[in-house]
């Protein structure tokens, strides 16, 4: 665990030292100024965000515990947690559910793809950020996977499908039925060979204008390394960093450059 801190405190350093204003001063490409100072600082509807928090608010409270099953270990490995727990752990932070909102509303087309729904908050940014888009989530736990279909109830949400299957399923599901997804919102599995797998998949199936993001770069060192080999794809560009997400567009018209942004 220490040295998981030490390395994500060493991530961040480097992030406040060479991440470049989010207000675009010393961007050059017109598309990346236009990415930074335009949709990253779309404002989303306070009352959204505010019915979005209350279902959280809601979660962080509740002490219920839930049998959660992670595929995401290497396995089927079960455990018994609290929804306080998940949603305080497991959950994506309002600051960065304002990012995968502006951006579904941005790039999300008619379809999104979200691998790790957990309690559906990421889900929630990404329906209301892009209302005409259909979101298809896939979450492997059967309860976590019921559970959020609960909020989205609540949050009277109708363009969202949630999937109980494993991300490798679910891919192989999205394939199948010809999906070609605007944006994809990575946010579970943090095991390195395992993201590489997905994105290698995801990047074959996206639109050529397409957008995938991907959560928790810098968790870990075998996190960073996958961002840094993600960058190197042949189909990758242009790539953001904001320290906690990285943001990869896959448009072949652009320069190639990488970007460590503010946010």
């Amino acid at each position: 665990m220490i040295l998981v801190n030490l390395h994500s405190a060493r991530k961040y350093l480097t992030y406040k030292l060479f991440s470049r204003h989010k207000k675009g001063f010393g961007i050059h490409s017109p598309f990346i100024f236009d990415v930074v100072t335009r949709v990253l600082r779309n404002k989303i509807d306070p009352a959204i965000v505010c019915k979005i928090e209350k279902i959280r608010k809601r979660m962080l409270s509740d002490k219920r515990q839930v049998n959660v099953t992670d595929y995401g270990a290497g396995g089927n490995r079960n455990s018994t947690r609290t929804f306080t727990e998940i949603a305080g752990k497991s959950s994506l932070p309002e600051k960065y559910g304002r990012v995968v909102a502006a951006l579904a509303g941005e790039y999300g087309r008619d379809t999104i793809v979200e691998l790790g729904t957990s309690l559906g908050i990421s889900t929630l940014y990404l329906s209301f950020g892009s209302p005409s888009s259909t979101i298809h989530t896939a979450e492997g736990c059967p309860e976590l996977s019921r559970y959020a279909s609960e909020n989205f109830l609540t949050a009277e949400r109708d363009n969202i499908v949630v999937y109980n299957k494993t991300f490798d399923d679910f891919i192989s599901y999205i394939e199948e039925v010809n999906l070609k997804p605007g944006m994809v919102f990575i946010d579970g599995d943090h095991r390195p060979e395992a993201l590489l797998r997905y994105f290698r998949k995801i990047e074959k199936l996206c639109r050529r204008d397409g957008v995938i993001v991907i959560d928790d770069i810098h968790s870990d060192a075998g996190m960073s390394e996958a961002w840094e080999e993600i960058k190197k794809s042949e189909s990758v560009n242009v790539t953001i960093d904001i320290y906690r997400m990285g943001i990869v567009f896959l448009r072949s018209n652009i320069s190639e450059k990488h970007y460590i942004i503010r946010y």
